[in-house]
Parts: structure tokens; sequence; C-alpha cells
């Protein structure tokens, strides 16, 4: 299994984005909702280096970033490959 981590709102079309790519992969992800514990959003901020914005996206212990950055990782054939690292 894939160690997949995405800090994500309720209502956030990118998050809705990035979930639907990671379903079409065929790979689980730990969803992390900063809107309902606070702590957690602290968390997000220190492993991300300060980026507020959501989703964050870690793939083992790599940051991935926003959704941009998953998709431009998905359109180069880098996730495919990153997928098959930590599974």
């Amino acid at each position: 299994m894939t160690n997949i981590v995405m800090y994500s709102t309720a209502f956030c079309g990118y998050c809705q984005r990035a979930r639907n790519l990671f379903e079409r992969k065929g790979v689980e992800v730990r969803e992390i909702k900063i809107d309902e514990d606070p702590k957690e959003r602290e968390i997000m901020l220190q492993r991300s280096g300060g980026r507020r914005t959501v989703p964050q996206i870690f793939i083992g212990e790599r940051h991935v970033g926003g959704f941009d950055d998953l998709a431009a990782l998905d359109r180069s054939g880098e996730l495919d490959k990153l997928l098959a690292q930590t599974g």
C-alpha cells in the first residue's frame, strides 16, 4: 500500500480533483481534513514549509505540493514512478 497523505478541507474543488486522480490510479489516500482539526492545520504548515492552500499532498515522505503539482507529475509520468517506489 502506498503511503499517501492529503491535507484537505470539506469544500475544495482541487482536493476533489486530487481524490479523483488517485482513484483512477487505484491508490488509497489518508485524508486529513484541516477544517475539522486545527492541530492538523499546524502540522500541515510545518510539513509543507508554510504552504497554506489545500490540498497539500505527501507521497511517502516527499512533499508533492498541491493539485497542480500532482497533475504535472502525472503528465510527466513521474507520478506512476513515485507511486511504484513507495508502494
